[in-house]
């Protein structure tokens, strides 16, 4: 039972994220830092497993509520009654979807039923998984927002998924930059532990194995790595679908025994610390937060130019941008850091300054707070227009805000 308020008391906007589950992986983390984060003064988070918890999901159920366990199959048309049934007896305000798929179609549906005033999307990635169907699409009238996590993100939503240009909010991706900080001593610790030796070049990725994180450009630019380099070593951080295909594929091109195959793991810093160069070679993305982590970190970065890493992988200051799905760039640029020490701690600097400037969690704590309560106010109260355009959601170390409008 919900505490009643008096008439003078003004209570927290109680916050639903809705997501498939809370295993261990970049969108997942990011929500956890962020509902850790809120004011709870003004925002109660819960959350809300389509599937099972999740490893994460069984972490922050000891802290708020999360619920589990809502659809049983695809097809499952009882899932609106159970999602809204939630709604009601949590007393919800707010909605937010996590993602495109089931949780974003059947979640404001069920808002709507429910009658929750504020029903946001929250998307991560461009195209396949996160691409938005014909059917998501139908459900834009009803929706208050959809959060972008980078400025390209968001003329993304735009222009490619349609959504209304004034339903577009940009809400840069943030990490806690006094938590990933490069630590010598688990950076040895790490190679103790996988038998790697102090002076061994290390390059690494950090990902959920899944086809769209082309971890078998990964394997192949090592491939070519270590015909000139056989020192190297490079760290596969992640689990998934892809596990026993990316092992064979290791052993079908005879680098089994210089591949390190990490899995799931809490201390990402750990792993990050170890490896002298960051990789990422997905086919499509937004705005990856490992990337955030290895920069805070000031490891350099070699990725793919898709969907925002521009925004963080700035090429020739913070690392390098190569085409996707081209492994002999690629290799030519992990060769160049992993050669030139000196280039390697530049890049990291730099890359360490521009995340302490750009990608503050709090930024992104704040830009959620804030875009839910004007959303709320102006629902409830009626005493907000509409804005034309979408906006950026700006936010400084004083908490003072500003919102920018791009017609």
């Amino acid at each position: 039972m919900l505490k009643e308020l008096s008439q003078d008391e003004v209570r927290p906007i109680r916050v639903m994220f809705l997501l498939t589950s809370m295993p261990i992986g970049g969108a997942e983390t990011l929500l956890v830092n962020l509902v850790r984060r809120f004011d709870q003064a003004r925002i109660v988070p819960l959350i809300g497993c389509m599937k099972q918890q999740g490893v994460l999901g069984r972490e922050l159920s000891k802290e708020l509520p999360v619920f589990a366990n809502l659809i049983n199959h695809k097809y499952d048309i009882g899932v609106v009654k159970r999602i809204k049934r939630m709604f009601i007896d949590q007393d919800v305000d707010a909605v937010i979807t996590v993602g495109a798929g089931d949780k974003m179609f059947w979640g404001r549906l069920a808002a709507r039923q429910a009658k929750v005033p504020v029903v946001l999307s929250a998307l991560h990635s461009t195209g396949w998984p996160d691409g938005v169907g014909r059917l998501n699409r139908m459900l834009t009238p009803i929706t208050d927002g959809f959060i972008a996590v980078a400025r390209q993100h968001a003329e993304y939503q735009v222009n490619q998924e349609k959504f209304p240009s004034h339903k577009v909010f940009l809400i840069p991706n943030g990490i806690d930059k006094d938590r990933f900080i490069f630590d010598a001593k688990s950076r040895l610790a790490w190679r103790k532990k996988f038998g790697i030796s102090v002076e061994a070049p290390v390059v690494g990725i950090v990902a959920a194995l899944r086809p769209e994180k082309n971890h078998d450009l990964f394997l192949e630019v090592a491939r070519r790595v270590s015909n000139s380099a056989p020192e190297a070593r490079f760290v596969v951080a992640g689990d998934g679908p892809e596990r026993a295909r990316l092992d064979m594929l290791a052993n079908q091109k005879g680098i089994a025994d210089r591949v390190v195959f990490v899995g799931s793991t809490h201390d990402v810093c750990g792993v990050l610390s170890m490896m002298d160069l960051f990789a990422l070679t997905s086919h499509n993305e937004a705005s990856p937060v490992s990337i955030m982590e290895a920069l805070s970190c000031e490891r350099p970065v070699v990725a793919t130019d898709v969907g925002s890493i521009d925004e963080s992988v700035i090429d020739g200051q913070t690392g390098f941008l190569v085409p996707a799905g081209d492994a002999e760039a690629m290799a030519a640029r992990w060769v160049e850091v992993l050669c030139d020490s000196n280039l390697g701690q530049q890049l990291g600097k730099c890359g360490r300054e521009h995340i302490v400037a750009n990608s503050s969690l709090d930024s992104m704590t704040e830009g959620y707070t804030s875009l839910v309560e004007n959303i709320f106010d102006r629902k409830t109260q009626d005493s907000v227009s509409e804005t034309d355009g979408w906006v950026q959601w700006e936010y400084r170390d004083s908490d003072q805000v500003s919102a920018k409008t791009a017609k």
